[in-house]
């Protein structure tokens, strides 16, 4: 139970450390390319670029892609490699889903094997995994070398092509071919048609005849390698990583899982040696194990080893009482009766929604791990997490930083490392100081608008929503549950993750769908506002902070100077990464999961 996430770590950590070289060596361009790559190159470099060039391409850049993917999807219905014949997406979903994969967020209103040609998959989705992928790693590399001091920053082409090209391109080549290998579709095909063993279970046709099975394939092992690398998440398959073709094996499993967790850990020590501090980065990457660890640690011992309280009997009534204007004393008395457990044997804990191909704690595991990464792919059902369990990917995507995407989770974890510089120079009255420099009023609030960007675009949405008959009617599940699944999408929303609790009613699906879910428009509209508004005000505050905060002058070290590469640096930082995360979501927690896990039965009874 525990070898698997222990083992998973340790081999992604130490893959880490040689990548890390290796990425710094690319993104410094101390590489010699090879002939037709370097002239491909020398077309793309416009020349340096300042921090307001490099900014300005990345969001030009962005908006191209926007109005590109959105003609795709558009072309879907008259498009090659559509045998079934699919039509066009709703306008609000091919909007939300356009926002969704350029931002690298990857949330899904639709289900791919259902809604998506090959041609779809191919031209659009696998097209923005990489490319949306290599924005934030781009932003990272132009934060460092403004840190460095240096007034030309890169240019945002030349990174993004090295970034793809010899990163990305071919990582996912490697793992698709050991993916090809393990039985992942890799076929132009769209669907077969077969016979179940046990002829009519598809129901049978007007003559009376036994139909077949549908079974949709496609290039799925072209889809995933990137999906998991580019920490992209959204699967080929509606079902994602607990789809048998989208995750053959407890191999693929242990793949996949490693495969999200790569690039967000090299880029830390990436960081420290681009930076010259290694051990700065050491004691970041150290402080980054420590929340997966108790993430992963949470999860596994609250769902994993806990039974599902759903399912078992609560032999004692409970009466509550709630306050009443009409009732007698003001206070109304609400009795619960006892209920009878299902015959379920739960010793090997919640199964509910679980994958049981790779072990009990593979769900819980992954379900923690693709959350600090920001990578949404999912090989469980967290809608069916037990209560205290869901509080953990739910934490993961509030504070945003445990590793977190490629660029961006190193970039979230800056904000809260100003931020913690900052107090701390207060209370020892002294100007605070990060890599030499003096943190002024400006990066102040710089960081304090980049950070603040993130709960707002989760708090006020999910008050909206819940207030509103756009989240009841959507809501699976009344109540507590119902609270925590809209504040579940949001928190993925605003994350850049792409995990859902998916017990929503979001989906609109097809524009001929005569029964789409009731509030399924404004769930588009609202959600691709937020992912677009969650990107790029966190991005571009970061790479102005940093521009600033690398023209300044060093300060000389002196006794008084803080260092950055000591335990008690690493306890400041987590400290105040856990201080403002509870600061700021106690309550959405305490009105969800907890309310959820302690409240009546069959939770709290």
């Amino acid at each position: 139970m525990w070898l698997l996430p222990i083992s998973m770590l340790v081999f992604t950590t130490l893959l880490a450390i040689p990548l890390s070289r290796y990425l710094a060596w690319i993104m410094d361009g101390k590489y010699h390319a090879p002939g037709f790559f370097r002239w491909f190159e020398q077309r793309l470099d416009s020349g340096p670029q300042d921090w307001k060039q490099y900014t300005a391409a990345l969001l030009i850049f962005n908006t191209v892609l926007f109005v590109f993917g959105f003609i795709l999807l558009c072309l879907q219905p008259i498009a090659p490699l559509n045998p079934r014949g699919l039509g066009i997406l709703a306008p609000s979903t091919i909007f939300m889903t356009v926002c969704s994969f350029i931002t690298n967020t990857n949330l899904q209103h639709y289900s791919g094997d259902q809604h998506l040609s090959n041609f779809s998959q191919i031209f659009f989705i696998i097209t923005m995994m990489f490319v949306s992928a290599s924005v934030g790693f781009c932003a990272l590399t132009a934060i460092i070398r403004a840190f460095r001091g240096e007034t030309k920053i890169g240019n945002f082409f030349v990174d993004m092509w090295r970034v793809i090209i010899y990163t990305f391109l071919p990582v996912s080549l490697i793992l698709g071919v050991l993916f090809i290998h393990q039985g992942m579709p890799m076929t132009f095909a769209s669907t077969y048609q077969v016979s179940t063993l046990e002829p009519g279970a598809m129901g049978t046709d007007d003559k009376g005849q036994a139909k077949q099975q549908t079974i949709v394939v496609g290039p799925v092992a072209a889809v995933i390698p990137i999906k998991q690398l580019g920490t992209n998440g959204g699967g080929f398959y509606g079902m994602n990583s607990a789809h048998p073709f989208e995750n053959p094996s407890a191999w693929t499993n242990f793949l996949e899982s490693f495969a999200m967790m790569l690039f967000p850990f090299s880029l830390v020590l990436m960081y420290g040696r681009m930076l010259g501090r290694p051990r700065h980065a050491a004691i970041i990457f150290v402080v980054m194990m420590v929340m997966m660890v108790g993430t992963i640690f949470w999860t596994i011992e609250y769902d994993t080893l806990r039974p599902n309280p759903g399912l078992t009997a609560h032999s004692d009534s409970k009466t509550f009482q709630i306050p009443s204007a009409t009732a007698p004393g003001g206070k109304r008395a609400i009795t619960f009766p006892t209920v009878a457990g299902l015959p379920v044997d739960q010793h090997l804990g919640n199964l509910e929604g679980k994958e049981m191909r790779f072990g009990t704690s593979a769900g819980a595991t992954f379900a923690a791990m693709t959350v600090d990464v920001t990578c949404g792919a999912v090989n469980c059902e967290h809608d069916s997490l037990n209560p205290i369990a869901a509080l953990s990917p739910m934490w993961g995507m509030w504070v945003n930083c445990i590793y977190g995407g490629k660029g961006v989770g190193m970039i979230n974890l800056l904000l809260f490392l100003i931020v913690g510089v900052f107090i701390a120079g207060q209370m020892v009255g002294r100007s605070p100081e990060y890599l030499g420099k003096k943190v002024g009023a400006r990066e102040m609030k710089l960081a304090m608008i980049a950070l603040l960007v993130h709960p707002i675009m989760i708090l006020m949405p999910s008050g909206v929503f819940a207030a509103t008959d756009w989240g009841i009617k959507a809501e699976n599940n009344l109540g507590a549950h119902g609270f925590s699944e809209i504040v579940y999408q949001y928190s993925s929303a605003s994350a850049n993750n792409g995990s859902a609790f998916d017990g929503l009613g979001t989906t609109y699906g097809l524009n001929s769908n005569p029964n789409p879910a009731p509030e399924a428009v404004p769930w588009d509209i609202g959600t691709g506002l937020v992912i677009l508004l969650s990107r790029y005000l966190p991005i571009v505050a970061p790479i102005a902070l940093a521009a600033f905060l690398g023209a300044k002058k060093p300060t000389p070290f002196s006794s008084g100077t803080m260092r950055d590469d000591t335990p008690t640096f690493a306890f400041l930082l987590l400290g105040t990464i856990v201080v403002i995360g509870a600061l700021l979501f106690l309550p959405v927690a305490a009105l969800g999961p907890l309310a959820e896990h302690l409240g009546p039965i069959p939770f709290g009874g």
